[in-house]
């Protein structure tokens, strides 16, 4: 059992540069994605193997997580790989992730291409994608406050998901 969150729910968990905009896309287009720092997620096997990985998983995983699924569907693909083209994705924003309670990174295949939040279960990891329009009001009163412009944010939930509960 997985226990995932962060000790103060407004935490940020996401991996994202200072200044870019938060939006993702799908690790379908892996292939080839040209990151910030110059390094290219290429269309190898492996890459591609990572994408269909992502899209099996049930929800947020670690690196040795989706290692451990492509080892056990054949691949050949080592830790280090996984981690670079992980690395990659998110720097591209193509997936989500999140940090647990220890500060392990998380990733998830994302289901949506726009700006979204995440809802997820602190027992099992499940995780649904939310709207938060009041997040979304509440980022930019504050940073007109403040005086800032070109302001992105982060914000994940965390609870227990009906399941667990029950």
């Amino acid at each position: 059992m997985r226990t995932v969150g962060a000790s103060q729910p407004e935490e940020t968990a996401r991996a994202e540069e200072p200044g870019r905009p938060a939006e993702h896309g799908r690790a379908g287009g892996a292939a080839g994605v040209k990151t910030a720092r110059g390094t290219r997620a290429r269309g190898t096997r492996q890459a591609q193997a990572l994408a269909v990985a992502l899209d099996d998983l049930p929800g947020f995983c670690s690196a040795q997580e989706i290692h451990a699924a492509l080892r056990s569907k054949g691949e050949t693909v080592g830790l280090a790989t996984v981690y670079r083209h992980l690395q990659a994705l998110t720097e591209a924003g193509s997936i989500d992730t999140i940090r647990d309670v220890s500060g392990e990174t998380l990733y998830r295949q994302c289901g949506t291409s726009v700006h979204h939040h995440h809802l997820t279960c602190r027992n099992c990891g499940r995780s649904v994608e939310v709207e938060g329009r009041a997040v979304e009001q509440w980022a930019e009163k504050v940073a007109a406050e403040a005086g800032f412009t070109d302001v992105g944010h982060t914000f994940e939930l965390f609870g227990v998901c009906p399941q667990c509960a029950g």
